[in-house]
């Protein structure tokens, strides 16, 4: 395993927060030593100063990564802190959104190994999932290592090229958002129709998780599934009807949802 070389060499996290902690949470469990994690974190949490890494302090000179979870806004004070390491010895993770690769070769120079990440918030349950892309001196190791690091908080998928990260924020960075508020419309729509207001949360919670759950296991494309629920005739056909719509459904609906992060992810990376 890969960890072997971050045991050896270490690994310097830079930002602690949700992400941050949820990285942190499922290295350890797959057993990376806690003595080989250097953390900057300005205002550690409880959890944080319990796990036995070393806490702004004590870091790794030569790590092997240095993974960089800091809020996009907070880059400008951050990259420096991490400049001496630029050269080619210790590969960059960031899961900052929008930051491009082009300003991480920037800071370390265009020799450094970066690996761009778009995770999503599942990954505080272990349930998210990671796009990365490497610039040109990121090697398959590199990619390999990012892979193994962020697997830790669910699934990881490579991309083509990093123009494609623009559309990943629309549909899985952006993408649980529009499904807690189908959760909120959906309950919504229980409520009109007689149901508790907490009686129709519930059912919508459940409803939305265990056919994501379905979707993601059964090894059937969500089209069949839909089938599958589907009588002819019956109640949920003709709530589909109306969802299908092709000029007023949900399709048209949720092509210009990811039209317009996609269009804002541009705006926001061009300044």
């Amino acid at each position: 395993m890969p960890f072997d070389d971050i045991a050896r060499r270490g690994l310097l996290l830079l930002g602690c927060g949700k992400m941050g902690s949820a990285m942190l949470e499922g290295w350890l469990a797959r057993g990376l030593p806690p003595a080989s994690v250097g953390v900057i974190e300005p205002r550690p949490p409880d959890w944080l100063t319990a796990q036995g890494v070393h806490l702004n302090d004590g870091l790794p000179d030569e790590p092997a990564v240095a993974l960089i979870a800091v809020k996009p806004q907070m880059m400008g004070d951050a990259l420096p802190r991490l400049a001496a390491l630029g050269g080619g010895g210790t590969l960059m993770i960031s899961v900052a959104a929008g930051t491009p690769l082009a300003r991480f070769e920037g800071a370390f120079g265009a020799g450094t190994p970066v690996v761009r990440a778009m995770p999503n918030t599942p990954a505080a349950v272990g349930r998210g999932i990671t796009a990365i892309v490497g610039n040109a001196a990121a090697t398959r190791a590199h990619l390999d290592l990012a892979e193994e690091l962020l697997s830790a908080v669910g699934q990881v998928v490579r991309l083509d090229s990093e123009d494609q990260m623009d559309a990943v924020t629309a549909v899985s960075g952006s993408g649980p958002a529009y499904v807690f508020h189908m959760i909120e419309a959906l309950a919504a729509a229980g409520t009109s129709e007689g149901l508790a207001p907490d009686l129709a949360l519930q059912l919508a919670r459940a409803t939305v998780a265990g056919a994501g759950a379905l979707a993601e296991t059964s090894g059937e494309d969500p089209a069949q599934l839909r089938r599958n629920v589907t009588s002819p005739n019956g109640t949920t056909q003709a709530g589909l009807e109306v969802l299908m719509d092709a000029d007023h459904g949900l399709p048209p609906l949720m092509r210009r949802t990811v039209a317009a992060a996609a269009r804002r992810s541009r705006e926001l990376r061009d300044g």
